[in-house]
């Protein structure tokens, strides 16, 4: 089982009307609808409102085989981004989480123990920045850290960033209790710019992870692992937008490595080779199809074999 913990909130996307629409989002539910979507047993960890978009949030999620089990009920309202996309498809964020269910965060909130066998993936776009969220999620990571296969979007919102010292902060420990790190291009010229992905993740490696994985958009994806560098080239498809994209990513990332049996600290730790190529291969196409279409809107098991020829 793989846990997904992080925001789960409604983004309000452009319409043709010029209006905007309500879809279900978060990065991290985003990830977790990707994964249940794939055939991946997942459960997500958040606080869900209890108002008419914490509903649609609740639907989406268990229509997509996303269990429900460790998320909390808030009665606060759910939290909203409201979405704009520019011509080439690129997606820019405004938020809203004060006094939102995501702005309600307790240690108490966290589950008392996870199941052995799962692995956790946290989602750091609002656990990195917004507190109190920021300081259950690193008593979780703290917790966790060596009983499990811990994985780590950084997934970096400079809008949400108050106090850019002390998210720096909590952003390099929180890579040292990671086992796998997949960071966006965006998220590095944040992070460290200027500086090169294969510097980044040799440094980061350092820290304890051991695989690093740097997507690139249309210039494809980076990996650092146990046996050096690899670069596959991008998956040429036609862009509606790339809302949810790099969720999607981390879903097939995760969930290739679950079909394979390599969803553990020991597996992951050796993954080298033609292994490490087809984990990331499959993330690629699984980002790709997402990108077909509007929203963060990733695809099902069987819709990722029928469009493999295509995506070819």
């Amino acid at each position: 089982m793989i846990i997904v913990g992080g925001e789960a909130l409604v983004d309000l996307v452009p319409d043709h009307a010029g209006g905007y629409r309500p879809l279900p989002g978060g990065s991290p539910a985003n990830t977790a609808v990707g994964l249940g979507r794939l055939g991946a047993p997942t459960a997500l960890l958040a606080r869900l409102a209890d108002d008419r978009l914490g509903a649609l949030l609740r639907t989406h999620l268990e229509n997509s085989n996303v269990g429900l089990a460790y998320a909390v009920r808030s009665t606060s309202p759910t939290t909203l981004a409201v979405v704009d996309v520019d011509r080439d498809g690129a997606a820019d964020y405004s938020f809203y989480v004060d006094g939102c269910a995501d702005g309600g965060w307790r240690v108490a909130d966290l589950p008392t123990e996870l199941p052995p066998d799962a692995a956790l993936h946290v989602g750091g776009s609002f656990a990195l920045a917004v507190e109190p969220m920021a300081a259950a999620f690193d008593t979780l990571l703290s917790r966790e850290r060596g009983r499990r296969l811990i994985t780590f979007d950084p997934n970096i919102r400079p809008s949400l960033v108050d106090d850019d010292a002390t998210v720096r902060a909590r952003l390099r420990r929180w890579l040292g209790m990671a086992d796998v790190v997949k960071v966006s291009a965006d998220d590095l010229e944040w992070i460290a710019p200027g500086r090169s992905p294969a510097d980044v993740a040799a440094e980061w490696h350092e820290l304890g992870p051991a695989l690093v994985v740097v997507t690139r958009g249309a210039d494809g994806v980076y990996a650092s692992g146990p046996a050096g560098g690899l670069r596959l080239p991008g998956v040429p498809v036609d862009v509606a937008d790339t809302v949810g994209a790099g969720d999607a990513f981390t879903a097939g990332l995760l969930a290739a490595l679950d079909r394979a049996d390599q969803l553990t600290r020991t597996a992951v730790a050796t993954l080298i080779g033609a292994e490490l190529a087809a984990v990331l291969d499959y993330a690629q196409r699984v980002a790709a199809i997402t990108c077909t279409r509007p929203g963060a809107d990733p695809p099902w098991f069987d819709e990722l074999l029928l469009a493999e020829t295509t995506l070819a």
